[in-house]
């Protein structure tokens, strides 16, 4: 992969878009039929070509934000609002608008198809024909490093394989947005470490913007340049951390007196907000 570095947008800081954000989470809560309360009052700004890393305790509502800003639920207050000042409204179209990619926990792979045929599957449900599609597919495969796995099926891979699969179906529409719960989680470390290599460079070449939910403090800081800690239930912010460490970033990093220091600020965050 090149060393494209950051898009000039970005501030040198946090990585941030002096820009206005890409999107404006406004006031909200989310309130489940059980009553439950995931959040409340939650308030934060996405900004654009931004790696954000929402890091909490289980239960904090890290996913259940994701899910909303994804229009996969409604907020029960407030709004979700969108480059140019439109709000969320959650419909497919809406969705489809925001150029939103999605990266569940679980590779989520269908079974009875290849790999070329799970890629494929978002711009199959956009009615794109298998045909138009052999070379978007092509290409995320590519940016995976799954070039030549087409034709394999979901039995015959490893579970980063899987994981890059489900990686490359996420990436296959081009999004503006991509959202990812804890796609590393189930993996190895040697395996986990790798795709947040990839996954960096991937960033830096693509100008995507990342929103990463995890509960590692490690992997939140050595991947992001703001993190957010949220509090135990409701959800909230309870802290946000700039990580100003430059890109392209690898094992200097992480083994260096900088990355250590701010995985300190990152774990007295956590523990504050557990105990909020």
């Amino acid at each position: 992969m090149s060393d494209t570095g950051l898009n000039p947008d970005m501030v040198s800081s946090g990585g941030a878009s002096a820009a206005p954000p890409l999107s404006r989470i406004q006031g909200v809560d989310k309130v489940f039929s059980n009553g439950t309360v995931a959040l409340k009052n939650l308030n934060l700004d996405i900004g654009r070509h931004e790696f954000l890393s929402l890091l909490g305790p289980s239960g904090c509502g890290k996913s259940t934000a994701l899910r909303l800003l994804a229009g996969l639920g409604e907020p029960s207050r407030g709004e979700i609002r969108w480059e140019g000042g439109a709000p969320a409204t959650g419909s497919a179209t809406d969705k489809g608008h925001r150029d939103i990619g999605f990266v569940f926990q679980e590779p989520t792979l269908m079974p009875w198809a290849t790999v070329f045929g799970n890629v494929y599957l978002p711009l199959k449900l956009s009615g794109v024909s298998k045909a138009e599609s052999v070379i978007p597919v092509g290409e995320a495969l590519e940016m995976v490093g799954l070039t030549g796995f087409e034709k394999a099926y979901p039995r015959e891979l490893s579970g980063g394989m899987k994981m890059r699969v489900s990686i490359a179906r996420a990436l296959v529409t081009r999004p503006k947005l991509l959202l990812m719960d804890e796609p590393f989680a189930a993996l190895d470390e040697i395996t986990r470490f790798k795709l947040n290599n990839d996954l960096l460079e991937l960033w830096r070449q693509q100008n995507w913007t990342v929103v990463f939910v995890t509960h590692s403090v490690f992997e939140s800081v050595y991947l992001s340049n703001r993190i957010v800690v949220m509090a135990a239930r409701p959800g909230r912010v309870y802290e946000e951390l700039e990580v100003d460490a430059p890109y392209p970033r690898g094992e200097d990093f992480r083994t260096s007196a900088d990355y250590a220091s701010h995985c300190r600020r990152a774990s007295d965050a956590l523990h504050g907000a557990i105990n909020a």
